[in-house]
């Protein structure tokens, strides 16, 4: 029995209890503020993923520094960088504060219920072939669902960066991922207007677009050219194209090749429509390469996730409807 007002123990505990947990929930509020912080290298994307005001993290992570009694973050007008104690906590807390996020979400959704918010990258090839058409569906099947969508042709670490899934061709794909088809196999053709071929010619083999004008593709990853690739009774070829034009937007090359501002070297759904009505013609038809398609990626953990799982259910609905896949 203990000694003296037992009940006045109790209190005395229940209080420095409700005391303990404030304090560690504070804690792990400012942990999750830092790492995210620190993995989107700015408060405002950060605030974004969060769902906070830029104001509200950076008090957040200024009573972390004050806990911990070291500077985590260098901030500048324009960008965050990690201190050395800050990159040490970054590599010991974020594995362990993302399994712990995951395995809540996992427990979350283990009644099958559509809700939270869907992250997703996906390359500027997937957005009027997957993103444009699944939308609508996505939203009308499940409203309590939040959508938000990267557009980024580089390739992307969505562990690292805070997404659910990608969308990638399937050699972008990291080897560890659970990966889902979601187009069918499609080719990467050469075109240029009738203007532009009448007044210098067709190419017959690649190394003939060396005399052309070529609308040049820079690579977001390496900010390197992008070299045309071609293939003809399996073997391979690269050219490195020069042009006085150079962008990143498939989309912006194609209407560039109506212009009659060089050929283009682009996916053949992105210029179906200018090629069935005699804007563009296709050169090099016999060397052009076939990709195995679009692929959906994410963590094998998070394969159980609804959202991940409605997401699926409307690709494969829209592609059954139109006998795409």
């Amino acid at each position: 029995m203990l000694p003296g007002n037992s009940k006045d123990y109790v209190q005395a505990g229940t209080r420095a209890l409700k005391g303990n947990f404030k304090m560690r929930l504070t804690q792990l509020n400012g942990l999750l503020a830092f790492v995210t912080v620190a993995e989107r290298r700015g408060f405002s994307a950060a605030a974004r993923t969060l769902g906070v005001s830029p104001s509200a993290l950076s008090q957040a992570i200024r009573n972390l520094e004050a806990r911990v009694g070291v500077t985590l973050l260098v901030r500048t007008t324009r960008s965050v960088s990690l201190t050395e104690a800050g990159e040490r906590l970054l590599a010991r807390s974020s594995p362990s504060l993302k399994e712990a996020l995951a395995a809540v979400e996992e427990a979350s959704g283990a009644s099958d219920a559509v809700v939270g918010r869907l992250r997703l990258t996906v390359p500027r090839i997937a957005v009027p072939l997957i993103i444009e058409p699944v939308l609508p569906v996505l939203r009308q099947r499940h409203p309590q669902l939040a959508i938000e969508i990267s557009v980024d042709d580089r390739f992307v670490d969505i562990m690292a960066e805070g997404h659910d899934a990608g969308i990638r061709l399937s050699e972008a794909v990291e080897r560890d991922m659970v990966v889902v088809r979601i187009s069918p196999p499609f080719r990467f053709v050469v075109v240029g207007a009738p203007s532009y071929l009448k007044a210098r010619g067709r190419p017959v083999v690649p190394k003939d677009l060396l005399g052309h004008e070529c609308i040049g593709y820079r690579a977001a990853t390496s900010g390197t050219l992008y070299q045309w690739e071609f293939e003809r009774r399996g073997r391979e070829s690269q050219v490195a194209v020069r042009g006085s034009l150079v962008c990143n937007d498939a989309e912006l090359m194609g209407r560039a090749a109506v212009a009659g501002l060089g050929l283009a070297y682009v996916s053949e759904q992105v210029v179906a429509e200018d090629i069935e009505a005699g804007r563009l013609e296709v050169v090099l038809e016999d060397y052009a390469p076939e990709v195995p398609g679009l692929f959906l990626y994410f963590p094998s953990r998070a394969q159980k996730l609804p959202k991940l799982r409605a997401l699926i259910d409307a690709v494969r609905s829209l592609s059954a409807s139109s006998s795409r896949l």
